[in-house]
């Protein structure tokens, strides 16, 4: 698989990764054994980055990763973070905090099972503790050896310009898609401007571009997506008519629906690194497969276009709160 920088710090990756969160919360039953054949099976392919918190579970996915990754570790790329505080299993608030910094630094590298973490991301800014405070925490890790490289996720303009003023950032996380097109504003050509690199998640839809959930009903009972608001009453039945776009251009092409978000993606330049996450190995299979898709301007105009079909906000409003744009 070909490689992608992100940043102009020296991290280099696949030019997909791999999200692991789902292969323990928030997508149904988790399967522990077959989330680690998949985080080989992709380490096999050539994806290098893998990306982590200490909130997935909470805790039991850096765990997991840590087990997989055993007697592999200098094949990856580990990304995981910090930031949101986390009360009886769920999340009461942001801590940003140098204090907490460093405590969830060395906890995850304890869950890991690593030496250093190469991109700790803030997983969401603090409006209560100055982000150049963060980031001065985050610089003495990296001197330390703790941390190679820093991220933010779900920051904007100002904050990325705050944070990249005491140390460099390497990469943003945020979420970006055919049906999610916000960063295009504003995010990317600050990112642009600064040299930092782009990790969008949630590439296809949070399983919405798949074509797989054709209702409601198709949801598990504990699947968080039944809270999004893209998955309900009509903005479900709206937001199928991209699907059926998607699936048109992929038929041409002899690719799946997932493959052809995914591809659309990497096209939108050499600093983008998607993170598809999965915990079954036909689809990360599948995925992989997407870096093989090529796309004409024709396929690139149209599937442009689907942005001002989407219907409804991301997240709920609580959720919203806490992301900057």
């Amino acid at each position: 698989m070909k490689k992608r920088q992100l940043g102009n710090q020296g991290l280099t990756v696949s030019e997909i990764g791999l999200g692991c969160m789902g292969m323990t919360s928030a997508y149904g039953d988790a399967d522990e054994a077959e989330a680690i054949r998949v985080i080989h099976r992709a380490i096999d392919l050539g994806v290098t980055l893998l990306d982590t918190a200490e909130l997935y579970g909470p805790y039991t996915n850096e765990e997991l990763v840590g087990r997989a990754i055993k007697g592999r570790r200098d094949e990856v790329v580990i990304a995981t973070k910090f930031g949101l505080a986390i009360s009886n299993g769920m999340v009461s608030g942001t801590d940003s905090s140098p204090e907490n910094v460093r405590r969830v630094c060395d906890a995850s590298l304890l869950r890991l099972g690593v030496d250093y973490i190469d991109l700790f991301y803030q997983h969401r800014v603090d409006q209560n503790v100055p982000i150049e405070d963060t980031v001065g925490a985050l610089a003495e890790l990296v001197q330390q050896g703790k941390v190679r490289y820093l991220g933010l996720s779900e920051a904007g303009v100002e904050t990325i310009k705050r944070a990249h003023a005491v140390h460099p950032i390497s990469a943003l996380q945020t979420e970006y898609s055919l049906w999610e097109r916000s960063p295009e504003a504003r995010i990317l050509p600050a990112l642009r401007e600064l040299k930092i690199g782009f990790v969008p998640y949630s590439p296809i839809g949070r399983g919405f571009l798949t074509g797989q959930i054709q209702s409601f009903a198709d949801l598990a009972e504990d699947d968080y997506r039944r809270y999004d608001p893209r998955f309900q009453g009509d903005n479900f039945d709206k937001n199928l008519q991209i699907v059926e776009e998607v699936a048109q251009i992929a038929q041409a092409k002899g690719a799946t629906k997932s493959q052809i978000a995914i591809a659309w993606l990497l096209y939108q330049g050499d600093d983008i690194v998607p993170i598809p996450g999965t915990k079954r190995l036909p689809y990360l299979e599948e995925n992989v497969g997407a870096t093989e898709v090529a796309l004409t301007p024709e396929d690139l105009a149209k599937l442009d276009q689907l942005a001002s079909v989407t219907s409804g906000d991301r997240y709920t409003p609580a959720m919203m709160a806490r992301v900057e744009s």
